[in-house]
């Protein structure tokens, strides 16, 4: 079996504004089950940045260890990636961030990476609201030990051999919002008209962006009772919103009628447009987004779109007040200036 990628396009494909085919943000051919919708969040992330103008260079993949965490050398192959230790890539990424605020910082993660062993990673990088992007690929399961139930698989939900998970599930959607994440939606990874504007608003937000995906494990988790298989999701999905995000480029047109358009700028001047479908939900308000949350999971469905944003958000940068330029780029003398001016930095701890 070849993993070799066929170089073949069609001729005409479009090009975006750098000149790049939507090919060239592609990866190596994807060694993943047949149908894992892990593959469908990559392409998710290729179609999102190649609309988004990015230069793959200027992109970094940060990821741990899983089915999830293979992903980044399946997308964006002309960027840089880094594939750390199991549960650890928060820290991972903080680092790289700090270093270098050029580029764009993309974390992949899984259910068991974040939920689990990286937990604590995932709590602290959400309070200093890193400059990043972090998506989950949430299929409640395993799939590179077999298939156990991981901590979000729901209770009551079968696996595939016909056991029930008797613990509740950790939603980490509910719990990026409560720790106070600038940014949190939830999408499903058979949504790719959802998913693909969610990623990109995600990008251009300024601060801890946040994207819970549930993605079905084909091998392990898309049998009858699971709550993360394919047919489960599609009946009980219900969406906060249809939404688009506008480029800053864009004229912005608004066709609005009371109480279902929203147009939510963000601080580089894009937009993201919301045709609210969900009653009683304000995606600027905290408590209104878990108590939409809350709502839709006592009626047993899965709330997906923009769950909550705060568009005025501070990033450790701005807190830090760190140098805008990457530590690499720096001189000696800037790096290292001295005793004289270590002794005044003691002084002023005393």
């Amino acid at each position: 079996m070849s993993y070799v990628r066929s170089i073949f396009r069609h001729p005409a494909l479009p090009k975006n504004d750098l000149g790049y085919t939507v090919d060239y943000y592609e990866g190596s051919l994807s060694t993943l089950c047949a149908g894992c919708g892990h593959d469908s969040i990559s392409a998710a992330v290729a179609q999102a940045c190649f609309e988004l103008n990015i230069e793959p260079h200027k992109v970094a993949k940060l990821s741990g260890i899983g089915c999830s965490s293979k992903t980044p050398a399946y997308f964006l192959s002309n960027s840089h990636g880094f594939n750390s230790v199991h549960g650890r890539m928060p820290s991972v990424a903080t680092g790289a961030n700090l270093a270098n605020r050029e580029l764009i910082y993309l974390g992949v993660s899984g259910d068991g990476d974040t939920a689990s062993i990286g937990m604590g990673q995932f709590v602290h990088v959400v309070r200093r609201n890193l400059d990043m992007v972090y998506i989950v690929m949430n299929n409640g399961c395993y799939g590179l030990t077999k298939g156990q139930d991981s901590a979000t698989a729901d209770n009551g939900s079968k696996n595939k051999t016909g056991a029930g998970n008797h613990f509740e599930a950790i939603d980490l959607a509910g719990l990026a919002i409560e720790l106070r994440a600038t940014f949190v939606g939830q999408s499903f990874s058979g949504d790719k008209e959802q998913l693909t504007p969610l990623i990109k608003a995600a990008v251009n937000h300024r601060g801890f962006a946040f994207l819970n995906v549930i993605s079905p494990c084909v091998t392990f988790n898309n049998n009858a009772g699971s709550t993360k298989s394919y047919d489960y999701v599609r009946e009980h999905q219900e969406a906060t919103a249809t939404f688009d995000f506008v480029p800053i480029e864009r004229e912005i047109k608004t066709q609005y009628e009371e109480g279902t358009t929203q147009d939510l700028p963000m601080h580089d001047g894009t937009v993201i447009r919301l045709n609210k479908l969900a009653k009683d939900w304000n995606p600027l308000d905290r408590f209104s987004a878990i108590n939409a949350m809350q709502t839709a999971k006592s009626k047993g469905e899965i709330l997906t779109g923009l769950l909550y944003m705060n568009p005025d958000s501070t990033d450790l940068h701005t807190l830090l007040n760190t140098t805008e330029t990457p530590l690499n780029k720096l001189s000696e003398s800037e790096l290292c200036p001295g005793a004289e001016i270590l002794e005044g930095i003691n002084a002023s701890f005393r």
